[in-house]
């Protein structure tokens, strides 16, 4: 299901800011090499982590998919300069890809790349995070979610994606755990009292969810 028609992709991509050289160059790579590139978040998604990163200034981001570095490097822009973003990739070969591609922007001084399962690898860094970016497997969106809410700064955000898959969370009936698996997380964030949310169709489906204020 093509959910945003492609001449409106195009002109989304024609009035936004472009991507510096370098992130062309993992954007092109990852298309041309990648049998999986369709995962990358690419030119419009990458300058609105780029902005949102910008905009909160974070200390301490958290990214769970690291995929070939692209977006790790558009979050990374608006951090402090005492900052550091972690980011967790489950494929060997892709985090290679990644390192690779951060070692060529100069990012690894505010980059930390760990290579494993996200499940435990999270709960070993003793961080309140500003920032999460979820982009990894979808069955594991819920669990990654509990883990991270109460270690979420009282300003921070979680930004999850992929939470149209393809549009086939709008299909009746739900086929494909992955479909079933962003539905169910999707209900899941709605019905947290501890969160609220907004839900944009940029790309595949962004969702941003902040914690409510304490009382």
């Amino acid at each position: 299901m093509a959910l945003i028609p492609s001449t409106v992709e195009a002109y989304l991509a024609q009035f936004t800011s472009p991507e510096s050289a370098e992130l062309l160059a993992i954007n092109e790579a990852t298309q041309a090499l990648h049998p999986l590139a369709h995962m990358l978040s690419g030119h419009v998604q990458g300058q609105f982590l780029s902005m949102l990163s910008a905009m909160i200034q974070p200390k301490y981001v958290l990214e769970i998919g690291t995929f070939t570095g692209y977006s790790a490097l558009c979050l990374v822009k608006g951090l402090t300069a005492d900052g550091m973003l972690h980011t967790i990739e489950r494929r060997p070969e892709d985090a290679a890809t990644a390192a690779e591609n951060f070692s060529k922007m100069n990012a690894n001084n505010q980059i930390t790349l760990h290579v494993g399962d996200a499940a435990d690898i999270i709960q070993t860094l003793p961080y309140q995070w500003d920032l999460v970016f979820i982009d990894a497997d979808k069955t594991g969106y819920i669990n990654y979610y509990e883990m991270i809410v109460p270690r979420l700064a009282t300003n921070g955000f979680i930004v999850a994606d992929n939470v149209l898959f393809h549009g086939q969370v709008l299909e009746q009936p739900l086929k494909g755990k992955n479909a079933k698996a962003m539905h169910a997380f999707n209900e899941h964030v709605q019905a947290d009292p501890r969160t609220e949310q907004v839900m944009l169709s940029i790309r595949d489906g962004l969702t941003i969810i902040k914690k409510r204020p304490t009382t």
